[in-house]
């Protein structure tokens, strides 16, 4: 495959933003329970973003700490930006609590997750429920332990704890990206996933040095292929372009101010040498097969050299790559993209990515500290910086699962369990983001691909899914394997304080600020009254509710105010505001 097409595409949306641009990732195999869907080519709207924002600054806040209200609405703005659809009682304790202590839980990994067990008949290496990560590559069972390692990827996210370690794990999927259709051995997809889980809050360096040399990366960028005789470019290029110092100005045909053609081949022939090996998974050395010579760096790097080291000269690369500033400038704006706003304009330059970066480097590049400066800074409370972000199809389905208490079948049902995780891992296919294979090397366009960024993620393709899966689950809900998941729109309004749900009023305010970044008009209030109790005056919602308490098994009275507050939802659901985080 062209893993650089993101070139092509970037190209392709710069100079022609309304013409179509490349198709959308392919969904899983067709199964009985999930058909086969075809959408056509997907376009970039004719009100996306032209140019990026200039001129007038956009804000003026900065990395000082954050002695503003703390309450509901600013601890639902960071836990919005830190979960996949924070809950109800997550915010409630987190605005009872301070920033301070909420930030400490955020930056605090809780303990590794069991691995992914098999699901599937077809997998005959181990028994129903057991881990098969262990087991020895088999190409027969290949795609259904595939298949149980992205649904247990999804799994993880759908279970967070309130800790930033799930958003990270993606957010460094998407940085350090492979695609587990070209690996080809899901047992080295999930020692990926074990690494970038295991390194989410930790040190950017070394999880670079690690990522270099793990089994699905060596696969992905044909590193195992990269020979003293022959070396192979493509990780050499990326680690330069992609994944560290990043591209500067052009200063010459493949040459840029952070790194030059002549730097990409010095790097690939001081990564040669690595192989991936299947059994046990994991990597190795071969000296035979290193180019022992001295690599000689451009005035990039000060023109610095590296002598053959052998096995260790990957990391002396990597060192050398961690010395230059800009390393750190490129990883803070990738943070800033995805947790705050797509536009970095000269302020937020100044005031915000640059000191973000010396931090990063005074810290040794440990990345809890930046995200802890970033996330308590007035900047990231700023009003500007709510409600900015349209969510991307992770935060959009297993955020609405999560906020609606959906309930899924537990691990002692895993076969269930994992079909539905399965089912909304096909949903997310269709809104175009899919765990494990982003599209390009460089991850997902709506984090890179300027001028429209994370408008990409709203198109004609993927609005329709959306409003369908919000239909589905606020309707009859998705059945499979004998269990279902719906959203009891009953037992959420029973979830709340008595008198919040007796009162239509109440009752839409408490709605709209769980599932809308910020207040809604008084036309859009209306709207949703008019859905919950159409022509009908206030009273009427009081006078049901306490009827239906009166007498619970009552089917027409529970059918009365359930219709009624499907209706709601639905409208809510359907409002552009639900799109934003």
């Amino acid at each position: 495959m062209n893993r650089r097409l993101f070139l092509q595409r970037n190209a392709t949306v710069l100079s022609a933003p309304v013409a179509a641009v490349a198709s959308p990732p392919q969904a899983p195999p067709a199964t009985a329970a999930t058909p086969a869907q075809t959408d056509p080519p997907e376009t970039v709207s004719r009100y996306a973003n032209k140019k990026l924002p200039t001129g007038l600054a956009r804000t003026t806040s900065t990395l000082a700490p954050y002695t503003g209200a703390w309450g509901y609405a600013q601890a639902a703005h960071l836990l919005r930006r830190c979960l996949f659809g924070p809950t109800r009682a997550e915010i409630l304790a987190a605005a009872g609590s301070n920033l301070t202590a909420v930030l400490n839980g955020l930056l605090t990994a809780p303990a590794a997750p069991a691995p992914p067990v098999n699901v599937s008949a077809t997998d005959t290496s181990v028994a129903i429920g057991q881990t098969w990560t262990a087991e020895v590559f088999n190409q027969t069972f290949e795609g259904a332990r595939r298949t149980s390692l992205r649904d247990w990827w999804l799994g993880q996210q759908l279970g967070q704890s309130v800790s930033l370690v799930e958003k990270m794990t993606l957010f460094w999927h998407n940085h350090f990206a492979i695609e587990f259709g070209d690996i080809n051995d899901a047992r080295m997809g999930y020692e990926y996933c074990r690494l970038l889980r295991q390194h989410a809050l930790g040190n950017f360096r070394q999880l670079t040095k690690d990522v270099t040399v793990t089994p699905a990366m060596l696969r992905y960028l044909n590193g195992n292929q990269s020979t003293a005789g022959n070396p192979n470019e493509n990780y050499g290029r990326e680690l330069l372009e992609l994944f560290t110092v990043g591209k500067g100005p052009l200063i010459g045909p493949g040459n840029y101010t952070t790194y030059t053609e002549a730097d990409v081949q010095a790097a690939a022939r001081a990564l040669t040498g690595w192989r991936d090996q299947a059994a046990p998974v994991g990597s190795y050395f071969t000296a035979s097969r290193h180019d022992n010579t001295t690599k000689v760096f451009s005035a990039a790097f000060g023109n610095a050299t590296l002598a053959g080291s052998g096995a260790a000269e990957y990391q002396n690369l990597i060192n050398l790559l961690f010395q230059q500033a800009e390393t750190a400038r490129f990883i803070v704006r990738k943070l800033y993209r995805w947790f705050v706003y797509y536009v970095i304009d000269a302020q937020v330059e100044a005031d915000i990515i640059q000191p973000l970066a010396t931090l990063l480097i005074q810290s040794n590049f440990e990345v809890a500290l930046v995200l802890r400066t970033l996330f308590g800074s007035q900047h990231f409370f700023d009003v500007l910086n709510v409600g900015c972000l349209i969510k991307s199809p992770f935060d959009f389905t297993v955020g609405l699962c999560r906020q609606m208490q959906m309930v899924f079948p537990p691990a002692s049902s895993a076969v269930a369990q994992y079909g539905m995780w399965n089912y909304l891992n096909s949903q997310t296919t269709v809104q175009q983001q899919t765990l494990g294979d982003p599209p390009t090397v460089a991850g997902w366009g709506a984090y890179y691909q300027t001028p429209q960024y994370h408008e990409l993620w709203i198109n004609a393709v993927t609005l329709p899914r959306r409003n369908q899966v919000t239909d589905l689950f606020i309707g009859n809900g998705y059945s499979r394997n004998g269990a279902r998941i719906q959203i009891d729109a009953v037992a959420l309004a029973q979830s709340l304080p008595a008198a919040t749900a007796s009162d239509c009023n109440l009752l839409i305010a408490e709605f709209v600020q769980l599932m809308v970044p910020f207040a809604l008009t008084t036309n859009q209030l209306t709207f949703l009254k008019a859905a919950l109790l159409p022509g009908l005056p206030d009273f009427e919602w009081t006078v049901e509710w306490q009827e239906y308490l009166a007498s619970p098994t009552s089917t027409a009275k529970k059918n009365a105010v359930n219709t009624k507050l499907k209706a709601m939802l639905r409208a809510l659901m359907g409002l552009a505001e639900y799109h934003l985080s």
